[in-house]
């Protein structure tokens, strides 16, 4: 059994869910942008709900929704918020993202998403690999492309609010082609690397419905395994117990 992941103000448990606590949640949840008077979040494809839990760390919004169409996944997600300091400001629907649109009329002022995005591995016997169907919905773009991803996201977003995602470096241009086809325009960008002479790995992106001048930087892990940089540790040790 997967043990639950430690925080300094809350645990994470994830024993039910496919995707365990990850790099990529943590830094999605502690690098993006919170406005002073933010009033709605939304989370899509919550897993154990650590991004909804980092943000309403970090904040006092009143209401911060997350979204998971998986089922054991949604209800460990649900006992975690139950469980935090925040229960009464983070509620979890039980859904795909394509009936949440049918749902949801008012608009998200922050919209968060560490999307699925690894191809399905290819069997050379049959053409397909088998694999747990949870983790392929957590893991695998197919189970939400991110042209619907970001269509979804366009239609939720309020006209001055922001989304902000993680993605593959590999992907970054592609998700932004596809992103201005939907109105939305990187606002800041920052890429991720394990180490200094290591290729990046990661785009944290941020995106709004006006275009402007892109913040872009860098940000490097470690100088060597365990030894994390300064600012890795400024961006996460408000969450890490070690940092």
């Amino acid at each position: 059994m997967k043990q639950p992941f430690k925080f300094k103000q809350f645990t994470v448990k994830q024993d039910k869910c496919a995707m365990k606590v990850g790099t990529d949640a943590v830094l999605l949840g502690a690098w993006v942008s919170l406005k002073e008077d933010l009033y709605s979040i939304l989370d899509i494809g919550s897993g154990t709900g650590i991004i909804a839990l980092m943000l309403a760390q970090r904040s006092d919004v009143e209401t911060i929704d997350a979204i998971e169409i998986d089922e054991n996944a949604y209800e460990q997600c649900v006992d975690n918020f139950e469980a935090s300091n925040w229960a009464d400001r983070l509620f979890c629907y039980h859904a795909a993202f394509d009936e949440l649109l049918e749902e949801i009329e008012d608009k998200y002022e922050l919209i968060v998403c560490n999307p699925p995005f690894y191809e399905p591995p290819i069997s050379k016997t049959n053409g397909s690999f088998p694999i747990d169907s949870s983790r392929k919905k957590a893991r695998f773009y197919d189970a939400l492309p991110f042209n619907d991803l970001i269509s979804g996201v366009s239609q939720l977003l309020d006209s001055s609010g922001t989304f902000a995602t993680v993605i593959p470096y590999n992907e970054e241009e592609n998700f932004i082609k596809i992103a201005a086809k939907n109105k939305l325009f990187p606002k800041r960008v920052t890429r991720v690397k394990g180490r200094e002479n290591a290729k990046i790995k990661r785009s944290l992106l941020e995106f709004t419905f006006i275009k402007q001048e892109i913040d872009n930087n860098q940000l490097t892990i470690e100088t060597e395994r365990h030894v994390y940089t300064s600012a890795y540790i400024d961006l996460t040790k408000d969450f890490y117990l070690k940092m």
